[in-house]
């Protein structure tokens, strides 16, 4: 069987051995995530490479050889909105908030962010509108302040003050990034792990990610048997709906450290973590002692996950950002517009579900890895770099059977529904398909920030 170019090139970028990514085969649907881009392409093998770490690891650990991959692009799909079609006792959660999206600026267009109370008022804080509480005639003054100012000025304005927005490039950015990075950090025996009927069964994973990517990796992990604890600032409040989409699996406590009771806990669960996955912008958690040679440091053997909007390097490698922005400042925006020559966008935050799936195969193969060479790990990925892979390494694949006039694929199959603290939820399926991959998570999420912080 002809190996997928896409799926050959994230194993590759994942440094996975030789000759496996043969064996990771497709179902096709007809009509699923249509855009100009290879989205398809991009989401299909993002799994495909993650099922077969999986299945790797699985292998490592006492099977007598890899399990089969074979991979539904249907589950995928749904799965990759997977936001969209949460449903918490019937209610559908709003995904984008009135003040997050695309305005036209004196030269151009700009997309904002708004989605958090912090982000919003830093916004209009930048552009100096007082906050009514009345979302409809701010979205009106906000659009009438916008459109008399040149789209790189907004953006450094509201950059500046700590808010989210950028103006929409007009073409495809020249700029590459890598898709992975990974290396060995420090020495340490290997780690042998015991044979399981999960691949990450008995892998401890400290969880200090938000929004999208970086917990949809770790509730992938968590459904491939790691024990996951999600840890956050009791400063940082986080959206209970977007909890009850990427929380699946997990549990998640509250600790404050810049407080010397709550660093102490935290150095305690360090002690016996074998994975720390962080989300937030280069330099962030440094000053708690979390930069990736001090975790290294403290704990030989650790992998250290981190992710981040805009890559590693460049000017804006710092910066703050989401998928709905990296898209917009990276070409996609435009290359996706509409016929009125208004910005388009992805038919999923692709760069996000990506980048997840991405994430967690990386740190599926630093455990292959680990158990034949010891070491640490320390992996970087980016919406940025997942960005560059759809621009430029990506082809479309042959085309499904084209769907009838009005006809999509049905993702009915790939939703269940599960009871949970917030109620019940209908949610979707992860598509992570090895031959006995467990079909759905082993507990629902737990209401943000309220598991105690010990491991299980």
């Amino acid at each position: 069987m002809p190996v997928d170019p896409a799926t050959a090139h994230a194993w590759a970028a994942l440094g996975g051995p030789n000759g496996l990514a043969e064996g990771v085969s497709y179902e096709e649907a007809s009509g699923v995530l249509p855009a100009r881009l290879p989205v398809r392409e991009l989401a299909r093998a993002s799994v495909g490479v993650c099922s077969l770490a999986a299945a790797e690891l699985l292998a490592r650990r006492g099977e007598a050889s890899i399990p089969t991959v074979h991979v539904r692009e249907a589950a995928v799909a749904t799965a990759f909105v997977s936001e969209r079609h949460l449903r918490i006792d019937g209610r559908k959660p709003t995904s984008f908030a009135p003040l997050s999206g695309f305005w036209r600026a004196a030269d151009g267009w700009v997309r904002t962010h708004a989605n958090y109370p912090h982000h919003r008022s830093r916004l209009l804080r930048a552009l100096g509108i007082r906050d009514t509480g009345d979302d409809q005639a701010l979205a009106g003054s906000l659009a009438q302040e916008l459109a008399g100012r040149p789209a790189l000025g907004i953006q450094e304005t509201v950059y500046a003050a700590g808010g989210l927005a950028v103006g929409v490039a007009t073409g495809r950015s020249a700029t590459v990034h890598p898709l992975v990075e990974s290396r060995l950090a420090g020495e340490s025996p290997p780690r042998a792990l015991p044979g399981a009927s999960l691949p990450a069964s008995g892998v401890r994973v400290l969880d200090l990610t938000r929004v999208i990517a970086g917990p949809v990796a770790t509730r992938t992990l968590a459904l491939l048997g790691a024990d996951v604890l999600r840890v956050d600032s009791p400063q940082l409040p986080e959206d209970p709906d977007a909890h009850a989409d990427t929380g699946m699996g997990k549990r998640s406590t509250l600790l404050d450290l810049s407080t010397p009771q709550d660093r102490k806990v935290f150095d305690a669960l360090l002690g016996s973590a074998d994975v720390v996955v962080t989300g937030y912008r280069p330099g962030a958690l440094d000053p708690y002692g979390l930069a990736p040679e001090a975790l290294l440091e403290r704990r030989p053997g650790l992998i250290v996950a981190q992710l981040s909007a805009w890559g590693w390097s460049g000017p804006w490698a710092e910066r703050r950002g989401f998928d709905s922005l990296v898209q917009a400042a990276s070409g996609i925006a435009a290359i996706e517009a509409g016929a009125d020559g208004r910005p388009g966008v992805l038919p999923a935050q692709a760069l996000d579900h990506g980048t997840g799936y991405l994430l967690a195969a990386a740190v599926l193969r630093a455990l292959s890895d680990r158990q034949l060479t010891g070491g640490g790990r320390r992996i970087r990925l980016s919406l940025a770099g997942t960005a560059s892979w759809l621009l430029h390494n990506i082809h479309p694949a042959p085309a499904a059977a084209a769907p009838a006039e009005g006809e999509t694929y049905d993702p009915q199959p790939w939703l269940t529904e599960t009871p949970s603290p917030y109620g019940t939820l209908r949610h979707a399926l992860p598509p992570i398909a090895y031959d006995g991959a467990p079909r759905t998570w082993p507990r629902p999420p737990s209401r943000w920030g309220t598991d105690r912080p010990a491991w299980n």
